[in-house]
Order: structure tokens, then C-alpha cells, then sequence
């Protein structure tokens, strides 16, 4: 049987914490399929190390064999004993700012009134992020901000999600080459694995560029109307109709939220894996 590397986003996508109700049996199920040998399971999330320790004790995830954590920029293998980074990854994505540090990009930022720079423990050495409103026009954002960063000469990516629960606008300014998609590319490659033996799982804007790549990818039924809509429009734009897969619910008696829209991707794409429960 081929393997499966099973990658996704923890908040609103595996950790139930989003308005619309989790299936009773979702995660206890989705638990006992990524225990199977074939499955290596990565966690894809904006948070940090801590936070995501702190998710997996709250709500009873399993133990992933390597997470990419702060939106991409940085990658762990997780060992019995410790979070091992790996060093290479920050080297390639090192290149994208030209040796502008985080505080410098900061510094160039400091005017602009609408954004609130986040708590520093959500900052990272290649991840520095801001609060804006919620209604914010963020393609004027992104475009003052774009001009700015080619004066630096650092060429950055610039990532906009809405945090709905707090009704706040999030953005994170990484490396071009540190997203969701090229930490995952990466990480695919590195392990051996390729789109045959890969699948993606997430529900928000800032997961937006793996959900429409090459790469077979999940969004949740509870995924945001406007992130369905722009998923499929784009994947279609990009030939990759037949990668992207919107959770209906009604799979298996669950409703596509969360951890059963997840199993139900993984049963379009991987058929040849069993995801219903053995007993």
C-alpha cells in the first residue's frame, strides 16, 4: 500500500474551535486513522511551538511526526525527546530577505496606523506579523506595503486571513519562498514523498496557495464562503480543478467540519486507504 504524508492546518481545519459544530466521533476516528504506519501526519499552522503543544493537550491531537509552524518558516521534527528544526529550511528561505532582519522591516513599517504589530511570542526570526481591522482593504495594504519592501530590496510574500472568532484581520509578512506551500513542497520532497502520496487540509485564506497547487487538498465544509469560492476559481485558473476537493458533509454520517471534512478528502483522494472505523 503506498504511504500517505495526511499535512493540516490545525486551527478551524483539525482543532474544532470555529462557530460550526464538530461530528461526535470525527477526531476520535481521524486519532486512530493517523495511528496506521503508512501515515506520516505534519501539522501546517500559523502558530508557534508552544501553541502548538498547548493545542495538542487541549484538544487531544495526536502527536505529529513533524509540524511547519509560524506560517511556514520554520519546520521541526518531533521526536519522542524534543522538537528537532531543521536548519536547512532557514538557510533557503534566509536568501528571500538579503540579510533585512525582522526589526528593520518592522522599523520601515512603524507608520502605518492601521496595523498593530502582534505579541512577541507570534513573532519569529523570519515572521513578522500585525492585527488590522477586519475590513480592511487589504489589497491597498498589500500594495503600500509591497512598494516599500522592493525599496528594502527583501522579496516577500504577504499573508492576509481574518481571525473570526476575534473579527480581526491577521498579516504576516514571510520570505517569498517560506509559505504554507513551499514549507510543504519542501517538506514532500525532503521525505521522499510526491503528489501521488501527499494530501493537504486546511480552511482559510492563509492556506489558500497549497489549497489551489499541485498538491491534493481538502477544504472543510466549515471553511469560509469567500476562501471556497476564490479556491475554486483559482485552482480552475491553474489547471487544478481535479487537486482541489470542498467537503460536503454527508460522508460517513459526519458533516464535513473539522476532522470529518479531513478524512472525507483523504477518502476522495486515497480511496485505496480505509478511513471508516474497523470495528
Amino acid at each position: 500500500m503506498k504511504p500517505l504524508l495526511l499535512c493540516t492546518d490545525l486551527d478551524r481545519t483539525l482543532i474544532p474551535n470555529g462557530a460550526e459544530p464538530e461530528s461526535l466521533d470525527a477526531r476520535p476516528r481521524f486519532r486512530r486513522f493517523v495511528s496506521r504506519p503508512e501515515v506520516t501526519l505534519v501539522y501546517v499552522t500559523g502558530r508557534h511551538q508552544a501553541l502548538v503543544r498547548e493545542a495538542i493537550a487541549e484538544y487531544d491531537l495526536p502527536v505529529p511526526d513533524t509540524v511547519i509552524g509560524d506560517v511556514g518558516t520554520s519546520i521541526f521534527r518531533v521526536t519522542a525527546s524534543d522538537w528537532e528544526p531543521f536548519a536547512d529550511w532557514h538557510e533557503e528561505i534566509g536568501r528571500d530577505w538579503g540579510g533585512v532582519g525582522r526589526d528593520r522591516l518592522a522599523e520601515r513599517f512603524a507608520d502605518l496606523e492601521i496595523m498593530r504589530l502582534q505579541e512577541p511570542e507570534k513573532q519569529a526570526p523570519f515572521k513578522l506579523s500585525y492585527y488590522a481591522p477586519a475590513d480592511t482593504d487589504s489589497g491597498a495594504l498589500k500594495s503600500e506595503l509591497e512598494a516599500r519592501l522592493v525599496s528594502l530590496g527583501v522579496n516577500a510574500s504577504l499573508i492576509w486571513s481574518i481571525d473570526e472568532a476575534a473579527d480581526i484581520g491577521l498579516l504576516d509578512v514571510l520570505p517569498a519562498g517560506a509559505t504554507k506551500y513551499h514549507a510543504v513542497d519542501f517538506l514532500m520532497r525532503r521525505l521522499g514523498h510526491d503528489e501521488t502520496t501527499t494530501v493537504f487540509a486546511g480552511d482559510s485564506g492563509n492556506d489558500l496557495e497549497v489549497l489551489v497547487s499541485p498538491i491534493p487538498s481538502v477544504l472543510v465544509a466549515n471553511g469560509h464562503p469567500e476562501v471556497r469560492e476564490q479556491a475554486l476559481r483559482l485552482a480552475a485558473a491553474n489547471g487544478q480543478s481535479e487537486r482541489l476537493y470542498c467537503a460536503q458533509g454527508g460522508w460517513s454520517g459526519m458533516n464535513g467540519n473539522y476532522s470529518a471534512g479531513i478524512l472525507e478528502g483523504i477518502a476522495h483522494f486515497r480511496p485505496d486507504l480505509a478511513t471508516e472505523p474497523t470495528r
